[in-house]
């Protein structure tokens, strides 16, 4: 069979693009596979439409792995300033939102410019629409996508994971790897808002829009930031954040106060009568005081609490216990945790240390990034990695 191409990526987003062109500067002939109509649809809408590209802060306490050391060596090697000078190359204006988190000024459309300019330059070719039905591997690579067979000497794959189906997301990497004798790490939804069972959402619907600064703990992980009340259940950074971390059905703890102590403010309000509601809302939205009030805090007057009911009220107040019911699942998932076993591979290359010249990058792995431009970073680095390898 001729040899089509030295390198095929199958999946035109983040990782893919970046395997693509780095590979295409090495003088490799390289062809990119998109399922979709157009490649980075994922980056366009990223960032509400501004696309958080990076973080200046990314290393490896960022990303939760079965094994958390295997992108150390990707990230140490192609790392946030690598393509922050990459963006400033294309004159690309942004800033930092907070927490290390850069956007782009205008839009999104920018980063996909430079990713499409960097290609022509390499000398990438891309084909969108395409339909990958089979792989096989002989002396080289066969794919099998629409009407006919492909061959190239090493193949990269780059579908991503499940999150946001209406994006084109796939199961593919996974039964590709499964396909190659590949071991998969469950995957489930990440980076997504919880839901309230039929009883919670009766009491904390009608609080849909209210947001507040919070610190949210699941196990030993905490995040301090936004949270927001839906009419579905909670969302906001903070939740979104702890979804990571967070199984079914287990119990999430709430600091409705960060570093304060309200203490001497709970006994000044039941000494002068101020009432509970009152005191509280000098800190919080009061729609939703009188309402975690109400679930949350004997019904009886301040006057008759005792020290011991404040400490309590205070207790609750930097530990409320909320279960929720579930998650939004892949369709507000932002990324997909879990995904191809990282045992499998090599951390310098991203090559498959069973199948030679097979290689796989960013979200399909399981390697899954903090809100925050994280897994932005990981798509680059990983991407990098293996289009200096291919």
């Amino acid at each position: 069979m001729v040899l089509d191409k030295d390198v095929i990526v199958i999946g035109g987003g983040a990782a893919g693009l970046m395997c693509a062109i780095e590979a295409g500067k090495r003088g490799r002939s390289v062809l990119v596979l998109e399922r979709s109509e157009k490649i980075g649809k994922k980056i366009l809408i990223s960032g509400g439409g501004r696309c958080n590209f990076t973080n200046r802060d990314a290393s490896p306490r960022n990303f939760v792995s079965r094994n958390p050391h295997f992108c150390k060596s990707a990230l140490a090697r192609f790392t946030p300033q690598d393509f922050i000078s990459l963006v400033e190359k294309y004159g690309v204006a942004y800033h930092e939102k907070k927490l290390g988190q850069l956007f782009c000024d205008l839009s999104s459309d920018e980063i996909m410019h430079l990713l499409e300019e960097e290609c022509k330059a390499a000398k990438v070719e891309v084909r969108v629409n395409c339909n990958v039905s089979k792989i096989e591997r002989n002396d080289h690579f066969q794919t099998h996508v629409n009407d006919e067979i492909l061959s190239s000497r090493s193949l990269v794959i780059a579908t991503g994971g499940r999150s946001i189906p209406k994006m084109g997301a796939t199961s593919f990497g996974y039964e590709t790897a499964k396909h190659f004798g590949l071991g998969i790490v469950t995957t489930r939804p990440a980076l997504v808002p919880f839901t309230w069972d039929s009883h919670d959402l009766k009491i904390y619907g009608e609080l849909a829009g209210v947001s507040l600064d919070a610190i949210v703990r699941c196990g030993n992980k905490e995040f301090r930031e936004n949270i927001l009340f839906t009419h579905k259940g909670l969302s906001g950074p903070a939740i979104l954040q702890i979804s990571s971390y967070w199984q079914n059905r287990h119990p999430i703890f709430i600091d409705l106060l960060p570093e304060k102590d309200v203490m001497d403010e709970l006994a000044q309000a039941r000494k002068s009568g101020i009432g509970l509601v009152g005191a509280l809302s000098k800190h919080l939205p009061r729609r939703f005081v009188q309402i975690w009030c109400e679930q949350n805090v004997p019904a009886k007057p301040m006057s008759h609490c005792t020290g011991k009911d404040l400490k309590a009220i205070s207790d609750c107040l930097h530990r409320w216990q909320v279960t929720p019911n579930g998650t939004e699942g892949y369709d507000k998932a932002e990324v997909t945790i879990g995904g191809v076993d990282t045992k499998d591979f090599s951390s310098q290359t991203m090559e498959c240390k069973k199948v030679p010249a097979l290689y796989f990058v960013g979200e399909v792995m399981d390697v899954t990034g903090h809100l925050g431009g994280y897994n932005f970073q990981w798509a680059w680095s990983s991407g990098f990695a293996a289009g200096q390898a291919v």
